[in-house]
């Protein structure tokens, strides 16, 4: 029996096959659960939904809906779609992230004030409002676990990373705070940092084939993870094996 047999989740912001939350998807799958997932708004053509249906629909997706995190809105409609379908849920997994490129590849200085806000909306806040959201719809069951998705570059200056390292500083504030909040209901709130993975937010950071090499030069165990031991962890975070863990930044980059 695995160990998310019977328990429910919501999933936001798997990408493509490369997106680290995949990763975490196939290994909840794995051990059981049952899931619904968000994806992008789309215009005339559904280019980010077939995306994302080609990997959950054969796995069972309970669910699959635009969300823009951006629109309160959206949100509650997510969660009333959750509450419709599953009643309550055991977990969500938060893995979105944005910075304008304009404002992302130069140094941080330089970002306008547009894009920095854009960015922590999209990046930090959104974690606030879709916790928020599902605590509201009091769509959480006792014991339910909320993940997030964070990188060093948020607790160090990584050279090329710039505004997206101060949009995850935040977001790891917000993960503790959220956990504070959320724990004496049974809540747990946690982030896993990552080390550099190719993912489709990744490919917008500068020299991110040097960040790769440096990892693998300086961590001990001299070589980058990759995705199946991230979505491993993943799991872990996400299930009662790490049922005393809360309010921490779980770094799963081989040492670095």
């Amino acid at each position: 029996m695995g160990l998310f047999e019977g328990k429910k989740g919501l999933v936001l912001g798997i990408a493509n096959n490369f997106s680290i939350a995949w990763a975490i998807t196939q290994k909840l799958h794995e051990q059981g659960a049952e899931m619904a997932f968000t994806h992008l708004p789309d215009g005339e053509r559904p280019k980010n939904e077939n995306k994302v249906r080609k990997l959950v629909d054969p796995i069972g997706a309970k669910f699959v809906m635009p969300c823009d995190v951006c629109d309160d809105a959206h949100i509650e409609a997510v969660m009333e779609k959750t509450a419709a379908e599953f009643g309550k849920i055991d977990f969500i997994l938060h893995s979105i992230a944005f910075a304008p490129p304009a404002d992302l590849t130069g140094p941080t200085y330089a970002c306008s004030r547009k894009g920095f806000g854009l960015a922590m909306e999209i990046s930090a806040y959104s974690l606030l409002a879709v916790s928020g959201a599902a605590k509201k719809a009091g769509i959480l069951n006792e014991g339910a676990s909320i993940l997030t998705l964070s990188y060093f570059g948020g607790e160090e200056v990584i050279p090329g990373y710039n505004l997206m390292g101060i949009c995850k500083a935040a977001l790891e504030c917000c993960v503790r705070y959220l956990a504070s909040e959320l724990g004496p209901s049974g809540t747990r709130v946690n982030a896993i940092s990552a080390g550099p993975l190719r993912t489709v937010s990744s490919s917008g950071v500068g020299d991110f084939d040097k960040m790769q090499l440096v990892n693998a030069a300086m961590a001990p165990l001299r070589r980058n993870l990759d995705a199946d031991e991230v979505g491993s962890m993943g799991m872990v975070m996400l299930s009662k094996l790490s049922s005393a863990i809360t309010g921490e930044v779980v770094h799963v980059d081989c040492g670095f």
